[in-house]
């Protein structure tokens, strides 16, 4: 036997690799992992959006009819009273019941927000059982009464023309006279014999108004279904 034979039989034999070896591991296309990242990082952009610019909201009865209808989606402005701006009479806005409307919820864990923002990014989930969707009628110090002598709701003295009244229905079957709280707002659906509003809840703590800091945005436009597409800003009274 040669130096070169003993040489080459003192080798250990080649083995072949493992079948769980990361050479052998499949991997997921590129392509693949380039469409999950776009559809993770549209996931992320869109529940920003939707926590901090504009989320969309579904219409969940007919207390706005004619103006909104059931299962309408609205485009809720989350920024139109940043910034210095203010709630107008007029504007139709969704805001938080919890304490004025309803009861108290119980704040959420934090998965269970997580997924609510997710999927209301989306317009996929319903409506949290405390938001409503209604039109703001007095601001903080105006004296809102029901009604003169031809049926019309007043501000400050000044009768109210309201276009948008749900066909066939009054200003009001319920007579009230109430100064708003300063930081608070009278708010009435536009279906006024369909409506549980603020007339509702004379009795409640507040008197019926809605602290200003608990309205989410201002409802500014219709996007689904298509449609019903439309701006709502042209239906201030």
């Amino acid at each position: 036997m040669t130096d070169s034979d003993a040489g080459a039989s003192s080798e250990p034999p080649e083995r072949d690799q493992p079948s769980d070896s990361p050479k052998s591991r499949r991997r997921w296309p590129r392509s693949a992992r380039f469409w999950l990242s776009v559809a993770l990082a549209t996931v992320v952009v869109t529940s920003l959006v939707s926590r901090f610019v504009v989320q969309p909201f579904v219409i969940p009865s007919g207390s706005m009819e004619g103006t909104l209808r059931v299962g309408d989606r609205v485009l809720v402005n989350k920024l139109a009273y940043s910034f210095g701006g203010e709630v107008e009479r007029g504007d139709i806005v969704v805001f938080d019941g919890a304490g004025s409307f309803v009861a108290q919820e119980p704040d959420p864990g934090p998965l269970e927000r997580l997924l609510r923002t997710a999927a209301g990014a989306v317009g996929l989930a319903s409506s949290s059982d405390t938001d409503f969707v209604k039109r703001v009628i007095g601001i903080g110090g105006d004296r809102v009464r029901c009604c003169d002598d031809e049926g019309r709701i007043e501000v400050n003295g000044e009768p109210l023309e309201e276009p948008y009244l749900h066909p066939g229905d009054k200003p009001s079957n319920v007579r009230f006279d109430i100064r708003v709280p300063e930081g608070r707002l009278w708010v009435m659906g536009d279906h006024r014999s369909d409506s549980a509003d603020s007339r509702e809840y004379l009795g409640s703590p507040g008197g019926g108004t809605v602290p200003e800091d608990k309205v989410i945005g201002r409802a500014d436009w219709v996007g689904w279904p298509v449609g019903r597409w439309t701006s709502l800003r042209s239906d201030h009274g």
